[in-house]
């Protein structure tokens, strides 16, 4: 396969320079935009990441003999240095994790939990209405406590292979040394994407100039204040972060944010648990899709439109193409209905998944589906009789997702977020804190009837990450993917994966194709792409379109025929792939 030069050089530096203070002289980050639609190939071992450091840390990993959970270590950890706008120690995680020699699938939970002193209102203005959300994004009101330290920690145990503290080296020694900002976050610090990022001092000075401006591109810039963190976090464990000199950075942090405080407290920190869950997976034609069980709902609605669009035959004839993008607005009109009504945390209220999965329950909604016509918003579902009303939470898109299969053959698919970008805008220890509160409901119940997605002490918010590996007919791990979006990432992650499974086209072209997005409400056509060439068939068939940016992350990965490993990197961000 022929890389075009600059991609090729990209590669090649990143695997002959070592992955503790790589020279970024020589790896620079890559604009936002169109890359090229080879896919990368490996034997064994690939790393697919939002960021050539990241994916190097991780690749690095493997290269001594590390599994696919220390690789995850590694990269989530460049990540909070390289590309701290998206995901980072501040905030949570899902991992989903292929056990190749215990040919079983784990689930891992690392999502925030509320401080035990919120309530219900903890949105509400006064007079009882929802605050806007710019007030209630930005400070510590909207940060809830981490999780992905003891996510990482707990699967480490079980999966992990080099001791706990080799996997923050590079991170570590990146940190001090430097790395040069790239493209896109220059661009996301002076959009003003987050409108609170230069209210703080420590996010002030960190992102922007003495003068300022927003960080030029090429700066070189160092964290220490990170360095120390990770160094502490390596070699005294999760303890470190949760009860020790860095929880206190992220106590002082929270409860000093000016006029809006948050109520997170030190036993908030300590009590914090990770959790193992059961994955979540389903049939499809000759596959096993499996992903991730509330508290996301991304796991239940993608496996909802898939089932609804198994009612009857799929086919995709070409590119764009109206038919298939048709369906699936339609499919996903109803499974987010009944998202929006029914998904939440399972730990605190009832949750239906397995009626909301049922094939007689999907064969019903989906005759709701038209060829010709869109239905316009659609109404939740009865699978059960439970008074809800529905979900009115905002779930901004930022976040980041990575795949890695190491040579044993164990493989991870991780989605982390610290939810919009830059979080709740506060920093603690060098990284930022998220503000994942905020994908709770504003609003607690309607008419009497509670919201499943209210907030309540120790609750997990409902999050749309959809973290997904695939199984051929033989129990076979064959693809994982994921992608970052919001709300959205449903949208993002179902396309993707119907073109992988009714196609034969190359994963990297697969990554190319225009979004087409719906969530119950307007369908969307991502701008500057073939998917807008879909406005006026979508419009006979009765569609309110707007054409935007649609700035997914997709990482995904998966086996070709001739028994080698392909690798999808999404040509909207500066990701990065590498493999033996």
């Amino acid at each position: 396969m022929m890389l075009p030069k600059p991609l090729w050089l990209l590669i090649l530096l990143l695997v002959l320079t070592p992955a503790h203070a790589v020279n970024e002289s020589l790896a620079p980050e890559r604009a936002t935009g169109w890359q090229h639609r080879d896919s990368f190939v490996a034997e064994h071992s690939l790393v697919v990441s939002a960021h050539p450091l990241a994916t190097q840390a991780g690749m690095d990993m493997l290269d001594h003999d590390g599994s696919a959970l220390d690789a995850a270590i590694a990269v989530q950890a460049m990540l909070t240095l390289v590309e701290p706008q998206s995901s980072g120690i501040g905030g949570g995680a899902f991992l989903l994790y292929w056990d190749a020699g215990q040919q079983q699938l784990f689930a891992y939970d690392g999502r925030e939990t509320a401080p035990a002193a919120a309530r219900a209102d903890l949105f509400l203005n006064a007079d009882g209405t929802p605050m806007p959300w710019q007030q209630a994004l930005v400070g510590g009101r909207s940060v809830g406590a981490p999780g992905v330290v003891r996510m990482l920690e707990l699967a480490h145990r079980r999966h992990g292979r080099l001791p706990w503290h080799q996997a923050f080296a590079p991170a570590i020694n990146q940190a001090k040394a430097g790395f040069h900002v790239g493209p896109r976050l220059h661009q996301l610090i002076a959009s003003g994407i987050n409108p609170g990022l230069g209210r703080y001092p420590e996010a002030r000075d960190y992102f922007f100039t003495a003068q300022g401006e927003p960080l030029p591109v090429g700066t070189l810039l160092r964290n220490p204040a990170l360095a120390t963190s990770l160094e502490q976090i390596a070699t005294q464990g999760a303890d470190a972060f949760y009860t020790g000199t860095i929880a206190e950075q992220i106590l002082a942090a929270v409860t000093t944010a000016d006029d809006n405080p948050g109520l997170l407290r030190q036993q908030d920190l300590a009590d914090y648990k990770a959790r193992e869950r059961a994955p979540l997976c389903r049939p499809y034609r000759t596959y096993r899709i499996c992903g991730f069980p509330p508290p996301t709902s991304g796991g239940v609605t993608l496996l909802q439109i898939m089932g609804l669009l198994a009612v009857n035959p799929l086919s995709i004839r070409g590119l764009p193409d109206a038919d298939f993008s048709h369906r699936l607005t339609q499919a996903s009109r109803l499974a987010y209905a009944d998202r929006g009504r029914y998904l939440a945390d399972s730990d605190f209220i009832e949750v239906p998944v397995s009626a909301l999965l049922d094939p007689a329950y999907l064969q019903q909604r989906a005759q709701l589906i038209q060829a010709q016509q869109d239905m316009g918003s659609a109404a939740p579902g009865e699978p059960v009789t439970l008074p809800r009303s529905d979900d009115q939470a905002p779930e901004l898109p930022s976040t980041s997702h990575f795949v890695i299969r190491d040579a044993a053959g164990n493989l991870v698919s991780m989605t982390t977020s610290i939810e919009m970008a830059f979080g709740s805008t506060l920093m603690a220890g060098g990284f930022l804190l998220n503000n994942q509160l905020t994908d709770f409901s504003f609003v607690p119940e309607q008419d009497g009837r509670p919201v499943a997605n209210r907030i309540a002490p120790g609750k997990r918010p409902r999050s749309s990450m959809a973290p997904v590996i695939v199984f051929d007919a033989h129990n076979r791990p064959i693809a994982a993917l994921g992608s970052p979006g919001g709300s959205r990432i449903i949208n993002y992650v179902a396309q993707t994966l119907l073109l992988m499974l009714h196609t034969d086209l190359p994963l990297q072209e697969i990554l190319h194709q225009g979004h087409v997005s719906n969530r119950n409400g307007v369908t969307e056509l991502e701008q500057d792409t073939a998917a807008e060439q879909l406005l006026f068939e979508l419009q006979e068939r009765g569609h309110e379109v707007k054409i935007r940016e649609l700035n997914s992350g997709i990482h995904a990965l998966r086996q070709r025929a001739d028994g080698r490993w392909e690798a999808g990197v999404d040509p909207r961000r500066e990701g990065a792939a590498l493999g033996r």
